[in-house]
């Protein structure tokens, strides 16, 4: 056992107890109960159903020669862009491999497209060169409303320009028998993988939703297979060097103390990871008002500045790594830390160890980490919406609580005579173990991360609260099962605007569907808004209004925190 995991106490005690209780073996024999099903419940169908993630590296071997040769192809035909359309477990494993690995020389530049951002798109259709393109159209179900919009809308230009040959221009990667299986044969695109269906979302980075997109951009399939496969083998041992059951013990008995803001101290190479690690982290456990919360993007700060809440996942990468100063002051002020270390080339090693000790995490919890049963209210919520709007021609209005130049405040839970008073009024509503959420529909650019980043420091400086960031709507296939599952702790900020585009809205139209993706967009972010409402949530919206920037909500919330 690692000397850092012996340093706490109660997670050094767990790991006796699984061993005791022959917990890994019992998982690798796929025992329901190990996650506190009982016989014959819902709870075991879906368990028995989502195990596939732990035989990959048998189950995807042949995989590997299938997807070099589809990488081969687009690099002979001179391919250089390829839109990866997916959202969640379907995108957020390719968004890691290209931040990490890099493009290889000689193949496409990869862009993952997980958004209903209408000026994310436009700008993504401007500079579509048709000849050149390659569409990965990546869904587990086939039915995910905003991966089949994207399709649709780049299916339509793909038409006018490439016509019959459209369909040499796109490739699937689903379950079997999926709407987008069918789809995709009808319209003889080049390619259909299918995934085994017994492979979750959020545990499908070492499956075909990993393994091509990691052939496109040239790192090998093979090697991210094997170095998974060599986590897997030593995840199987029942023994104190099994590194998913270390660090499951230690995510579970953090949480179970209640610390359960899960907060990664990532270097720069590694950074993106902890977008993947959020997902997987906090849809699984974020239920029945239980669950971990993966905090990232967060600077390190001094230990005053945090609450007993923290627990602590340090990754030192071959290329850099966090900051020692930082970590090694929180160790000394009784913050519990553990520090990890990976390669680049090992990345898929990370990947099994991770989706291992979420298993574990959740056994430590007594949960099943296989389903997300809240993931579909907000869906929900959104087609009521979009349906108001086909009967009305556009989308229910609110009245504001408050309103100022530029910024409306709209919040059933909080008053005040300003945008900055209500927003006081909802910081001076948190208490220990809160956190905040900042659920973002702005267009996803830097000036937007940095200053919600910036307002977050300042929030912990003052509250010593954890807060995290989501961009909607791929927030909703990732924390968002947290936000209304996990303990009702959140204090949520979403933020709306009005979603102009350089051209004219009908530019960015769905086919078929009658309404644009920016009604699409603001849809599911008023219905996330009443889902998280409808779960006794405290929630406040802040719109900004056509040409307000970012500064004038930084502005807003350094009045409330004065």
């Amino acid at each position: 056992m690692s000397a850092m995991l012996l340093a706490y106490p109660e997670a050094a005690r767990l790991v006796e107890r699984f061993l005791h209780e022959r917990l890994v073996s019992r998982i690798w024999d796929r025992d329901p109960r190990v996650w506190g099903a009982a016989e014959g419940s819902a709870d075991e169908r879906s368990i028995r159903t989502r195990l596939g993630w732990l035989d990959v590296a048998t189950t995807m071997a042949p995989a590997v020669s299938s997807a070099a040769h589809l990488a081969q192809q687009i690099t002979a035909e001179l391919f250089d862009t390829v839109y990866l359309l997916g959202m969640g477990g379907s995108s957020l494993c390719a968004e890691v491999l290209r931040q990490v690995c890099g493009i290889a020389s000689g193949h496409p530049e990869l862009y993952v497209l997980d958004t209903t951002d209408a000026e994310t798109i436009a700008t993504a259709a401007s500079r579509l060169d048709p000849a050149r393109t390659l569409f990965l159209v990546s869904s587990k179900s086939g039915g995910t409303v905003e991966v089949a919009s994207l399709e649709r809308f780049f299916w339509a230009r793909m038409i006018e320009a490439e016509g019959s040959a459209a369909g040499r221009h796109f490739v699937a990667i689903t379950d079997p028998g999926t709407a987008l299986q069918a789809l995709a044969e009808l319209k003889r695109y080049r390619e259909v993988f299918l995934n085994p269906a017994d492979i979750g979302g959020r545990f499908s980075a070492l499956s075909l939703f990993g393994l091509v997109p990691s052939a496109l951009i040239g790192a090998d399939p093979g090697a991210l297979l094997a170095a998974g496969a060599a986590m897997a083998e030593g995840c199987r041992q029942e023994n104190h060097a099994n590194a998913g059951l270390a660090l499951g013990a230690f995510i579970g008995a953090a949480a179970l103390e209640g610390r359960d803001k899960l907060t990664l101290a990532l270097p720069p190479s590694l950074a993106s990871l902890g977008l993947w690690i959020e997902q997987l982290v906090a849809e699984s456990t974020g239920k029945h008002g239980k669950g971990v919360l993966p905090v990232v993007d967060e600077p390190l700060g001094r230990p005053d500045e945090y609450g007993d809440d923290r627990a602590f996942v340090a990754i030192t990468g071959d290329r850099d790594a966090p900051d020692e100063a930082g970590l090694a002051a929180l160790e000394a002020a009784g913050h519990p830390v553990l520090r990890l270390s990976t390669r680049i080339d090992l990345i898929g090693a990370e990947f099994f160890r991770w989706e291992f000790a979420t298993a574990v995490a959740g056994a430590a919890l007594g949960l099943n980490p296989f389903d997300e049963p809240n993931v579909a209210e907000a869906k929900e919520k959104t087609k009521v919406l979009l349906a108001a709007f086909a009967s009305a021609g556009r989308l229910p209005e609110s009245t504001a609580t408050a309103s100022s130049a530029g910024i409306s405040v709209f919040s059933p839970a909080f008053t005040g005579h300003s945008p900055a008073a209500v927003v006081r009024a909802a910081l001076g509503s948190l208490r220990a173990n809160d956190y905040v959420a900042f659920l973002s529909y702005l267009t996803a650019t830097s000036d937007v991360e940095v200053t919600i980043g910036e307002i977050r420091q300042a929030i912990r400086a003052k509250h010593r609260v954890a807060s995290t960031f989501g961009v909607g709507p791929r927030y909703l296939h990732s924390t968002g099962q947290y936000h209304k599952g996990g303990p009702n702790t959140v204090l949520a900020f979403l933020v709306t605007t009005d979603d102009v585009t350089s051209e004219d809205e009908t530019a960015t139209d769905i086919p078929e569907a009658g309404y644009s993706f920016a009604v699409l967009k603001q849809a599911q972010a008023l219905g996330d808004a009443e889902t998280l409402a409808a779960h006794s949530r405290r929630v406040v919206r802040l719109h900004l209004h056509a040409g307000t920037t970012i500064g004038a909500l930084a502005a807003v919330f350094a009045e409330a925190l004065r």
